[in-house]
């Protein structure tokens, strides 16, 4: 009978791997998330408008964008196709490049300041004081038409009261806005009438009026010459540049380029093909060369519904009009809900032939068409700000799906939160906003990182100093210190060499790190799984280094090395999965944060101040040999001493002298090195400068002691060093006799003056030799 083997069951998993939950807009849930094709992963994110400097929410945005997709790509190994575009044309752009170009224009027809400049800025003043300023003051205190500058003082005077200006910003969220560019533009034109009347007419006068003005001004001519511009360039110029500056704060954040970037400007043809097939399905309608989407008939189609997102803000005026843009026509529309699938381009705006008549892209349609040009009838995950949610990203599903005849054009809709600044919101179009240029002078894209891995990807996020400065400074000092511990133990044992101790077991300490590790994986991977909630898969790596501090400094304990190098490893690898640093895997911390533009690493622009520094005390060494000096040994020492405390501390190079006569070798941040070396500077030139003070002060008193025996004893008792008629005689000694009424001291007054006697005698001699050694 042959030999077979014993069968074998199914192991049965004691604890199940958790799955994927993402929290999908369109369910407000946490849901599971499933690609429709296996690993790959469809996902579309809106990008940018381009028409200013990008700023701290779009830090917020796209940072966190890219720490979920580096979750999805480098953590859960799913095959992600990340898409994005850009908005190259559209309203805000379009007036923007017309009012850059018009100032300008202005500027370089400008020779010299003249009172016609000055009546054109007035009078734009005036306009925009009655259409921008006027509309968030109440009716009783808007000023009549022709009495704007009387009517100024009374208005400057009630600013600053907090409640009236509340109260204003009720009625329109861009009062202060519009008040201070009024505001300064009046004083602008006040100065300028005075250099006038005093005969300054310089052009650099000029200049200064328009400049500070340009905000005021801008709508003027934009209302007079606007459409008089028609080159594209103009308008593709101004997008351009500043699609470049939002790519280069990107990589300053750290932030990874999309596997595909679509531009509207190249997919014209695409949005009118599309447009023109959502028309046939019955789902559009044209209006004077313009093309709107049928909200109504698509929310009546089987299949379809309309504001899948927030259908609460169907009927929200104000939201619809924002997303129409302030140069659309909505006049002979069917709904207040319908939207422009197509535009019809107006003088001095960019067109493209269509069969409606030249025109130009809605904002909604650009993303349904590109993303479909890539993607199809479907896709995973579509993301962007919670501000988008509605009506943009409604319109997008709503036409996409009305397109391709489908129920789902996207699975899972997630949005990214608010970003509050010192608890305000921000707003580019409010000019309430801190560049990423600007806030990237005062923080690390690190930190920065940090303090958005700290809160939930979908809710407000509180940006302020204390978060800056408490937590997210904590945090990367626990990290750092403890990979520069591990660092340290792991350089120690290279040059101790391996220890043959005896060990055969597994210590318990050993035991309850490793379960410690294995439990933070699992809790880890849970923390992700549970719609990437960051702050606990942080904290979950914060635990862990705090347990693993507690085995190394556990006194007595037999610190097992591998271990605590594979925690450390591992810590590592998931701090720059997040994109807190690089580094090789094998490498123990977060690696080296660099800056985005760093495309490789030169290796002589990296070695070469630490081998000049190598060098130049290998030459000074080389020197005080040769010279066999009799302070050689003294003078080397020094040069030691100057390595470490000079030529090293700019390189982020500490060493720490120990008593074994082996330095630890460690690499800190240069700037604290430099501070820690002022610091203890500061303390040993205060220490110096204490001791300085009390040597002096001891000398002084010893002056002062000397200088009460400069008079002789004999003449202590005498004139002019008592009052005329203190004693009436005296001995030969000059000891009084007799008081100043002739009378005989009595014994005890005979006795105090003698022991004063005595004591001056003492000093005096004193006084006398240290007068001596002077001289």
């Amino acid at each position: 009978m042959a030999v077979q083997q014993q069968p074998w069951s199914l192991p049965t998993q004691k604890a199940p791997e958790p799955v994927l939950k993402v929290y999908n807009s369109l369910t407000r849930t946490k849901t599971e998330f499933v690609p429709i094709n296996g690993r790959h992963v469809k996902w579309y994110n809106c990008g940018p408008t381009v028409y200013d400097a990008s700023h701290m929410g779009h830090a917020r945005n796209y940072v966190t964008q890219d720490i979920l997709r580096r979750i999805m790509t480098d953590y859960f190994r799913y095959d992600v196709h990340f898409v994005m575009n850009i908005t190259d044309i559209d309203d805000k752009i379009i007036l923007r490049a017309r009012h850059n170009h018009l100032v300008s224009k202005l500027l370089s027809d400008t020779t010299g300041l003249t009172k016609e400049l000055i009546e054109q800025v007035r009078i734009a003043w005036v306009s925009y004081v009655q259409s921008k300023v006027g509309k968030g003051l109440p009716e009783s205190e808007r000023p009549a038409a022709g009495s704007e500058r009387e009517a100024w003082p009374a208005l400057l005077g009630r600013f600053d009261d907090k409640a009236w200006r509340q109260a204003n910003l009720q009625r329109d969220e861009k009062f202060e806005m519009h008040f201070n560019a009024a505001n300064a533009t009046l004083n602008a034109i006040q100065q300028a009438e005075q250099q006038l009347q005093s005969g300054q007419t310089g052009a650099e006068l000029a200049h200064t009026l328009i400049e500070t003005s340009k905000d005021v001004l801008a709508l003027a001519l934009d209302k007079q010459f606007g459409s008089t511009v028609s080159d594209h360039t103009i308008f593709r110029s101004l997008a351009a540049f500043w699609e470049g500056e939002f790519f280069r704060d990107m990589r300053r954040l750290r932030v990874r380029d999309p596997d595909t970037l679509t531009r509207v400007t190249e997919y014209v043809p695409e949005i009118v093909s599309f447009v023109d097939g959502i028309i046939k399905n019955g789902y559009g309608y044209e209006v004077d060369g313009s093309v709107y989407f049928d909200t109504r008939a698509f929310d009546k189609a089987d299949n379809h519904s309309y504001a899948k997102l927030e259908p609460w803000n169907k009927g929200n005026l104000e939201l619809l009009e924002d997303g129409e843009g302030a140069l659309s026509v909505t006049t002979g529309r069917r709904s207040p809900a319908d939207f422009a699938l197509w535009k019809a381009s107006k003088p001095g705006e960019p067109s493209w032939p269509s069969p409606w008549g030249s025109g130009r892209p809605g904002w909604h349609i650009e993303c349904s068409v590109m993303a479909s040009a890539i993607f199809g009838d479907n896709m995973d995950i579509h993301s962007g700000g919670i501000d988008l949610a509605f009506p943009h990203h409604d319109n997008e599903m709503a036409q996409s799906e009305a397109y391709h005849n489908c129920g789902a054009w996207v699975n899972y809709f997630i949005h990214t939160g608010h970003l509050h600044i010192e608890g305000l919101k921000m707003s580019k179009s409010l000019k309430n906003f801190i560049t990423i240029d600007e806030i990237l002078q005062k923080y690390t894209a690190r930190q920065l990182r940090l303090a958005f891995l700290t809160q939930l990807w979908n809710s407000k996020v509180d940006f302020s100093e204390s978060l800056m400065t408490g937590e997210v400074r904590g945090i990367e000092t626990a990290f750092n210190n403890f990979f520069t511990n591990v660092k340290a133990l792991v350089s120690q044992a290279e040059a101790e060499g391996p220890k043959l101790d005896g060990k055969n077991h597994f210590q318990q300490a050993e035991r309850e790190l490793t379960d410690s590790l294995h439990a933070s994986q699992a809790a880890f991977r849970a923390a992700l799984c549970d719609s990437f909630n960051t702050p606990e898969a942080i904290n979950v790596l914060r635990d862990l280094v705090s347990r693993t501090n507690v085995y190394l400094k556990a006194p007595g304990s037999n610190v097992e090395i591998g271990l605590v190098v594979r925690v450390a490893r591992w810590v590592g690898d998931m701090l720059r999965m997040f994109g807190l640093g690089e580094g090789e895997s094998t490498e123990i911390g977060w690696g080296q944060e660099r800056n985005g533009d760093e495309a490789g690493v030169n290796r002589e622009e990296v070695l070469m101040p630490y081998l000049r520094t190598l060098s130049t005390f290998r030459d000074g060494v080389r020197k005080l040999a040769i010279a066999k000096g009799d302070t050689a040994l003294k003078d080397i020492l020094a040069l030691c001493d100057k390595v470490r405390d000079v030529d090293l501390v700019p390189l982020g190079v500490a060493l720490d002298d120990q008593e074994d006569g082996k330095a630890l070798v460690k690499l800190v941040p240069p700037t604290e090195l430099i501070k820690a070396r002022d610091e203890k500077r500061a303390q040993a030139e205060a220490k110096a400068a204490r001791k300085a003070a009390a040597v002096e002060a001891e000398q002084q008193k010893k002056l002062a002691t000397l200088e009460k025996g400069r008079v002789p004893p004999q003449e202590m008792f005498k004139p002019p060093n008592v009052p005329e008629g203190t004693y009436g005689s005296w001995d030969d000694n000059g000891i009084p006799l007799t008081d100043g009424e002739g009378k005989e001291l009595s014994k005890s007054a005979g006795k105090k003056v003698l022991k004063e006697w005595t004591l001056q005698k003492k000093r005096h001699e004193e006084f006398l030799q240290w007068q001596k050694q002077q001289q």
